[in-house]
């Protein structure tokens, strides 16, 4: 895919480019909607990426080339704040991502020199496997690539984030951004979204990850994300009159919630409940992770599953389906939603051996229940986000 966005840039712009950039996407196993709670996350790049090949410019303009959606914006790089293209038209959503990149490293005082760029992706798009942060990381390490500088793959990660946070406006929390850039080939990634301690741990051995896209897109930013995030911040205020010394859900052990939940409303307390056992899920499966029991850890992502289906309510009944089947197919650990939910995708921890017949059974089953055709994809953990300077 490398070779093919280089091409694709030498038809776009008739030379060759400077620099090729790939960021992969990411599954999560577990941690889901904790990571904007200061809670634990354990996921994992996956060998689908965003491929990106760019060369500088003379001018403080980025002209951008969205290979998949035939579209192309010019934007002036002093005037991203005003989030309008060459033209004074609004930017279309698929740029504000890579506007917001270099509205937030200029903001950190990086060098984003003018670019001309391509881009094209195997991530799907609205799937939950973290497409617009495979976008975002693939800008990030250009740039960094074209402007001569080097920083530390978290702080890119943060600038990222504060890319969809403040610039595209999705309440987002660090794990997709984080994920993006710090991939292990084979390993997921138990990261600490507080104090951004992070380690690397195989996947089971014989294993494999199965991704089974519902077909149902969601657009993130006008969801209610940005609700369940308020909740969630809500369940705090409540519960600091009883606790005064937390600072969020993360503060919250499974004893103390179930002391004070009582107090919380009864939709408040569902989203609390969750976050607070989401997080004590994550901690006990990294723990099965390191001692080899991959049922059991296929267990708390079936667990998972129901808790963002009854208690968070973002599930919806093509990923419930899914996960439902999957529990009947030979070889299948574990299964659950993955993303922030409301369509999108499950991720299967599947018995290598057992997926020649795993996929096409799932495909078949949730095409004779729903009337919907499936995409089922048989992926690896990859490593995080890299960029390579040099024509031809």
């Amino acid at each position: 895919m490398v070779a093919d966005v280089r091409s694709l840039f030498v038809q776009r712009f008739g030379e060759q480019p400077a620099v090729t950039a790939r960021a992969p996407g990411r599954v999560n196993l577990l941690g889901e909607h904790v990571d904007y709670n200061d809670g634990p996350v354990l996921p994992a790049a996956i060998d689908r990426h965003v491929f990106l090949a760019a060369a500088p410019t003379q001018d403080a303009t980025a002209q951008l080339f969205a290979h998949d959606l035939g579209e192309e914006v010019v934007i002036q790089l002093d005037s991203l704040d005003k989030k309008i293209d060459q033209e004074g038209g609004d930017l279309p959503a698929w740029a504000l991502y890579p506007a917001g990149v270099a509205w937030a490293l200029a903001a950190a005082r990086l060098e984003v020199p003018g670019i001309r760029a391509v881009y094209t992706s195997n991530v799907p798009i609205g799937a939950g496997l973290s497409s617009s942060a495979a976008v975002e990381a693939a800008f990030a390490v250009a740039w960094e690539s074209l402007g001569g500088w080097q920083a530390d793959r978290m702080q890119l990660a943060h600038l990222c984030r504060r890319a969809e946070n403040e610039y595209v406006g999705v309440a987002s929390g660090l794990m997709d951004q984080f994920a993006s850039l710090h991939g292990v080939a084979g390993h997921a990634l138990y990261f600490d979204t507080r104090s951004l301690a992070w380690e690397a741990l195989p996947l089971p051995a014989g294993t494999a990850l199965v991704i089974a896209d519902s077909g149902v897109s969601r657009d993130l930013a006008s969801s209610v994300y940005n609700q369940r995030r308020e909740e969630c911040r809500r369940a705090v205020e409540i519960l600091q009159e009883y606790m005064p010394g937390i600072q969020s859900l993360r503060d919250v052990s499974p004893t103390e919630f179930a002391a004070y939940a009582e107090f919380l409303p009864p939709t408040i307390r569902r989203r609390a409940e969750h976050v607070v056992k989401e997080i004590y899920r994550v901690e006990s499966a990294v723990s099965m992770l390191r001692r080899g029991e991959w049922r059991s850890f296929g267990a708390k992502m079936y667990a998972g599953h129901a808790s963002l289906r009854d208690l968070y309510e973002v599930s919806i009944p093509e990923l419930d389906i899914l996960v439902e089947i999957s529990r009947r197919l030979p070889g299948c650990l574990g299964a659950r939603l993955t993303g922030a939910g409301f369509g999108g995708c499950t991720i299967n921890l599947v018995e290598e051996d057992q997926t020649g017949a795993f996929m096409p059974g799932l495909q078949q089953a949730y095409l004779e229940q729903t009337g919907k055709d499936a995409k089922i994809y048989l992926c690896r953990a990859s490593a995080g986000a890299s960029a390579k300077l040099g024509r031809g």
